[in-house]
């Protein structure tokens, strides 16, 4: 004999006529299913000594060693950073410093001399960083036309409002926006004085310092890269703040224009105050010389990017690297703090049990 099933019925309730009443409170109950009524299988593990005393000396086995080999890696990392802000009355740049401004049509040199302690070898990165500028700001990350940048022609005279008030100058900006207007323009020269007191210039790349990716997807020029810009761009006019047009960034045609990887560079904004971008690379000549040898150098600086306005500090960094990037030893510190936390709170949980244990034990047995 067969029998319907029902399941309000499993719940108590029988099928028949019902009033008003109970039809809305039966309309507000959810189905009688294994999901809705909270059903499904489940697993919840549970905590003993035998499972978490293991996992915490494990944790701290495994990460106090990777912590020390990133520590040690970051240490071998040679650096060396010098401020050429010339705040100071003392620095050779103070009066740089004090009377140059964006309407400066001389340009102002400075020189500043060092040392290196230690050699440095392998390729060196050449890094300019500043203080207290605000690339992350939200009006200024936006202002930038990215079909401009990436050649669309007809982007070089109707380009984003985004850009606005770097959008037009009696004639449309190329490249138009804030981030574009305010690139940094200082030009940084590195010498090497050997034991004679001769300069000897230290060579300075400055191609291969972008993204690949930025290089060759993000960033074109209008026309195609055969293209003459100073026909492409004859209907522009430079940002506010530069001192000649895109189109004369560069004599190299593969690193002029859109595609001018000083201009990539600073287009990919910052997301903190204080930062640094790559400037230019010194490649390593062979194994048996260091790249920059220990001694004396001088670096003489173009000043043209005044920081002076918005309090900000500019300086120089030399640095070489590693498998695990440039000298950065929060990495390691962080791995060895976590794993001797593991590996403590193990220690200590394992006295509790030891001593406890056995006791909590003792007393669940009946006499």
């Amino acid at each position: 004999m067969a029998s319907g099933y029902n399941a309000k019925e499993e719940d108590g309730h029988r099928a028949g006529a019902a009033g008003p009443g109970e039809n809305a409170s039966r309309s507000r109950k959810p189905d009688n299913t294994a999901f809705k009524q909270q059903r499904l299988p489940a697993w919840q593990p549970i905590l003993t000594a035998g499972t978490v005393l293991p996992a915490f000396f494990i944790i701290g086995l495994i990460f106090i060693p990777i912590g020390i080999g990133l520590y040690v890696t970051s240490n071998n990392i040679r650096e060396f950073e010098i401020d050429y802000t010339g705040m100071d009355p003392l620095s050779p740049c103070y009066n740089c410093s004090q009377g140059y401004n964006w309407n400066s049509t001389t340009p102002c040199t400075c020189t500043l001399n060092f040392s290196l302690d230690q050699p440095f070898e392998g390729n060196v990165f050449m890094y300019y960083g500043l203080s207290n500028f605000y690339q992350n700001h939200r009006r200024y990350v936006k202002s930038r036309d990215d079909s401009q940048l990436n050649g669309d022609l007809s982007s070089l005279t109707r380009s984003s409002k985004e850009c606005e008030p770097y959008r037009t100058n009696e004639k449309p900006i190329a490249p138009c926006g804030a981030i574009a207007n305010s690139i940094f323009n200082d030009t940084l020269e590195l010498y090497y004085i050997d034991p004679n007191e001769t300069r000897t210039p230290i060579p300075l790349m400055k191609k291969g310092i972008a993204w690949w990716t930025d290089k060759h997807v993000k960033f074109r020029n209008p026309g195609g890269s055969n293209a003459n810009l100073t026909a492409v761009f004859q209907d522009t006019t430079k940002p506010v703040n530069w001192r000649k047009p895109v189109y004369e960034l560069d004599t190299d045609p593969e690193n002029n224009g859109f595609i001018n990887e000083d201009l990539i560079v600073w287009m990919r904004t910052a997301a903190l105050p204080t930062f640094r971008k790559l400037y230019r690379i010194i490649q390593k000549k062979n194994n048996m010389t260091p790249t920059l040898p220990r001694g004396n150098y001088t670096l003489e600086v173009t000043y043209n990017y005044p920081v002076h306005s918005f309090e900000g500090r500019k300086r120089m960094i030399l640095s070489t690297i590693s498998w695990m990037g440039g000298k950065n030893p929060f990495l390691g510190i962080a791995y060895m703090t976590v794993g001797s936390i593991c590996f403590v709170l193990g220690v200590v949980l394992l006295f509790i049990h030891h001593k406890y244990g056995n006791r909590n034990n003792s007393s669940d047995i009946p006499s």
